[in-house]
């Protein structure tokens, strides 16, 4: 079970992007972790849009450089598209590509309709055969499959682009290649008007910043620190991430947890990389000493939310944001204290 659970936190941090409290404390987390419920998502303005169609003006080929840095040429419309990352399958379904997506990864589960597609293995373990029997004209891949995958399609004949995004503002710059290299550049710029409009409702200023982190799992305990999407959504959110001195995800101790004292602690939900069931990294957090777990400040974020680098991060932005507010705004919280 453990070597399972730890096959999936790596893929979470390849995502770079491309993861025994009392009752009245977990019926807290339960209020704050529903900020952003698949219901609040299905019903948002984004996706009571009706899908655009192609823009007509766009003219082919088109050659735009990916996040590998590699210039990719599309020589006509895609329309066999395979996504190899949950976030690129969220990205391709909103710019309203779902029915030129002909193969998904395993943990491609959103929207609803993508669990739905073929399957062409995991995030880091990719079918490249399965990917051959689907013909695509269009490979969206992600950093955490691999660059000697990505290299072994491309040698044969696939076209792929690869994505890499390390902010909010990476992933709207992906989003809008996307749009371009596939005829929805309108539909890729109303999502990322979306993406600024809802990033600005959610930033807060205070006069003292809460201290975060952001604990991806436990065994051994991986944080979020600098140069990564979370670090940026703790910031905007009004945060201080007390790891980022830190770049990139790192493991650190139990002691350097103790040691910085976080105001606030944010745990990714399930196993780290979603799912339902056993929060099993809130339930090792709540057995430590230190006054967040004392003073009921520690939330559980969504993890499908938090550690996709899909449009969606805004959501995890939005609710880490109203925790921030509750915690500012808590008599019982002295902002900036530490051991």
């Amino acid at each position: 079970m453990r070597s399972r659970t730890f096959s999936l936190l790596l893929l979470l941090l390849i995502f770079s992007l491309t993861f025994a409290g009392c009752s009245e404390k977990s019926e807290k987390v339960e209020v704050n972790s529903k900020v952003a419920s698949q219901k609040d998502i299905n019903s948002s303005a984004l996706n009571n849009r009706t899908p655009s169609q192609s823009n007509s003006n766009i003219t082919f080929p088109i050659t735009v450089t990916d996040d590998f840095g590699f210039k990719v040429v599309i020589e006509k419309q895609p329309e066999r598209i395979v996504s190899l990352a949950p976030s690129n399958t969220e990205n391709l379904f909103a710019l309203g590509l779902g029915d030129r997506v002909v193969g998904v990864t395993d943990y491609c589960n959103y929207p609803p309709e993508a669990a739905k597609k073929p399957k062409i293995g995991g995030f880091t373990t990719i079918n490249i055969e399965k990917i051959l029997k689907l013909n695509p004209d269009l490979v969206v891949a992600s950093y955490g499959n691999g660059e000697q995958n990505v290299e072994t399609m491309k040698n044969l004949g696939l076209r792929v682009i690869a994505f890499n995004p390390k902010s909010i503002r990476d992933i709207e710059r992906d989003i809008l290649i996307l749009g371009e290299i596939t005829g929805k550049q309108d539909k890729a710029e109303e999502i990322v008007d979306f993406m600024e409009k809802k990033a600005n409702e959610s930033r807060n200023e205070f006069k003292r910043k809460p201290r975060v982190m952001h604990i991806l799992w436990h065994d051994p305990i991986w944080v979020s620190g600098s140069n990564t999407f979370i670090d940026e959504l703790i910031k905007i959110a009004g945060g201080e991430n007390v790891f980022s001195d830190l770049k990139g995800w790192k493991i650190v101790s139990k002691e350097d947890i103790i040691s910085r004292n976080p105001d606030v602690i944010l745990v990714s939900s399930g196993s780290g990389m979603g799912g339902k069931g056993k929060n099993y990294i809130y339930e090792w957090v709540m057995q430590l000493d230190i006054d967040a777990v004392k003073k009921g400040h520690v939330y559980i974020v969504d993890a499908d939310l938090i550690s996709r680098p899909s449009y969606r991060v805004v959501y995890a932005l939005e609710n880490i944001s109203k925790i921030l507010k509750e915690v500012v705004g808590s008599e019982k919280l002295v902002i900036g204290q530490s051991k």
